[in-house]
């Protein structure tokens, strides 16, 4: 039996944390071996949110596992904290979560059932597959036109099908994000779009299942055109490497 990981990655969540928690499947928890939450020093009670939790018993102590970062590691960093805890702890699946509920995590299984199945490496949940999703969920239209475009150009440079590239609701193979040199890939919050392509210069499959959305009260920390640049600089960089490999296989 796959040995499964779930990863909350936390950030001022204190509102939001327990209801991210209480809102996961007993399914899902049936067959979940650790729910890990990492709080990135939160300037407020996330960390004591999650022990006290843990501490009411909702979820037994040798499941859930609550850590708080001595200093901010950033979005990227926070997750690169968590893959490398999947990766000592030989875990064979990770689900990436987070902490301020914009993500349904009903639907966690769906993201599951690739990598289960060995259809996929990395599994995306999409907001885009579907027209009209994104919009029921009340995705600000700034944030739905920017995503739709800068997902375009990505696809137009790269040469993949993606029908977005900027979900942070996604499951890997934890034997995949071993493969990859972590520590080198960035803190910032374009570290998302830097590991699809570090997955894809490897040779593995990434697939998209359709998800709804829900956005809230939640804040927003991403400086949205440093993200964009950032994430066209990744994108050009592997097409210009692919594009390399392949003149190099025809020569």
């Amino acid at each position: 039996m796959a040995r499964i990981m779930i990863l909350v990655v936390a950030y001022n969540a204190e509102t939001t944390l327990a209801m991210v928690l209480d809102r996961i499947p007993c399914a899902i928890l049936a067959k979940v071996e650790q729910i890990v939450v990492f709080d990135d020093a939160s300037q407020n009670s996330t960390y004591h949110v999650g022990r006290s939790y843990r501490e009411d018993n909702r979820l037994a102590s040798t499941q859930l596992r609550v850590f708080r970062n001595p200093v901010n590691l950033m979005y990227g960093g926070n997750q690169r904290r968590g893959y490398q805890y999947a990766i000592e702890g030989r875990f064979d699946f990770v689900v990436l979560l987070h902490g301020d509920g914009e993500y349904a995590r009903e639907v966690m299984q769906d993201l599951l059932t690739p990598l289960e199945t060995g259809q996929a490496q990395m599994v995306m949940g999409s907001r885009m597959l579907v027209q009209g999703t994104a919009q029921q969920g009340n995705m600000p239209r700034y944030k739905f036109v920017g995503n739709r475009n800068l997902t375009w150009l990505e696809n137009r440079l790269s040469g993949t099908h993606l029908s977005e590239f900027h979900s942070g609701y996604r499951a890997y193979s934890v034997a995949g994000l071993r493969s990859i040199p972590l520590p080198s890939i960035t803190t910032n919050w374009h570290f998302d779009t830097q590991l699809i392509f570090q997955l894809l210069k490897r040779g593995y499959r990434i697939v998209e299942v359709l998800i709804p959305t829900y956005y809230g009260d939640e804040i927003c920390h991403v400086n949205g055109i440093p993200y964009a640049l950032h994430c066209i600089w990744q994108t050009a960089q592997f097409a210009l490497l692919d594009r390399y490999r392949r003149s190099r296989g025809r020569a």
